[in-house]
């Protein structure tokens, strides 16, 4: 096999502990309502990255209820700011659309015979995680399939998947601006709901799998 969740599942778990970091960060020059904000966020996180950890080690079910080899592609889908990679896989009549974590083997990935095992799927020696559950419709927005096979897998660093994943935080000064409204804060609190925020929206684009490619 191959590393498999060092690389599919380090990049999204390093995000999720960064982001945990920022809140507990805040924790104590929070009032009581903020407190309680914070714990709710953490708590949303928390959860929300073990239901992805569900799906990815086969204990949620990601609706993939075909065993033995069926014919797969990968292809990469671009959607407003969400991109994710996919793999579309055919079995007789049927194709569905199963949400994968990147794994840098998936951008040599041309169409090839896949196992299925129900909960896994694996392509020769590498094992893919499944970031969600089954489509049987094609995913929104643009999919790119691969024009060809890269002699070397490429390397992306978090750096530049950091870049791509904090895109959907351009809203979190709304989210700042809105608390202040409402709950009457000054610049303080405008900051550490900011951050917070950015620091979730980056979150959520990498525990539902983003693809930097």
């Amino acid at each position: 096999m191959s590393t498999g969740p060092a690389r599919a599942l380090t990049y999204p778990l390093l995000v999720t502990s960064g982001t945990l970091a920022i809140i507990a960060a805040w924790v104590p020059f929070a009032d009581i309502d903020q407190l309680s904000a914070l714990a709710v966020v953490a708590l949303a996180v928390l959860a929300y990255t073990a239901y992805q950890l569900g799906f990815a080690f086969g204990v949620l079910p990601s609706g993939l209820v075909a065993t033995g080899t069926v014919r797969g592609r990968r292809v990469r889908q671009q959607y407003r700011l969400v991109s994710r990679s996919w793999l579309e896989i055919s079995s007789g009549d049927r194709v569905v659309w199963q949400p994968v974590f990147y794994d840098p083997a998936l951008s040599t990935l041309t169409a090839t015979d896949l196992e299925l095992t129900g909960r896994s799927i694996d392509a020769g020696n590498t094992r893919f995680y499944p970031s969600g559950r089954v489509r049987t419709a094609e995913p929104p927005g643009k999919l790119v399939d691969n024009p060809s096979r890269p002699t070397d897998p490429p390397a992306y660093g978090i750096p530049r998947r950091l870049i791509l994943d904090i895109q959907p935080a351009i809203g979190a000064p709304l989210v700042g601006l809105l608390w202040v409204y409402v709950m009457n804060g000054g610049l303080g609190a405008f900051v550490a709901t900011t951050t917070v925020a950015a620091a979730t929206f980056t979150w959520l684009s990498a525990i539902r799998g983003s693809d930097p490619s």
